[in-house]
């Protein structure tokens, strides 16, 4: 199944970056998890259907209405990133 994984970078903690990336996570059937990172990025991981994964990347680059997104940085996807991800649902996560 397709995974997305990235850092977004920017005025995205203390906005509602979170809560909003896992309404969009849920809104659009994905699998996942988002936190915050003590270096003031957001950190997301999704699995799911490829045209959904696009969708939620191109949400990213903007982000909820108080944010300002600076950047979102493509990492690869470890299996570490897999062992957090709860079941089916989309979670937001403490911060790492």
């Amino acid at each position: 199944m397709p995974e997305l994984h990235v850092i977004v970078s920017g005025r995205v903690q203390g906005v509602g970056f979170r809560d909003a990336t896992q309404d969009m996570g849920q809104q659009l059937g994905l699998a996942g998890w988002v936190r915050n990172r003590s270096d003031g990025t957001v950190q997301v991981y999704a699995r799911g259907e490829a045209p959904m994964l696009g969708e939620l990347r191109a949400w990213l680059a903007s982000g909820p209405p108080l944010a300002r997104v600076d950047g979102v940085l493509d990492l690869p996807v470890s299996g570490n990133e897999r062992s957090i991800s709860p079941s089916q649902s989309f979670a937001r996560l403490p911060t790492l």
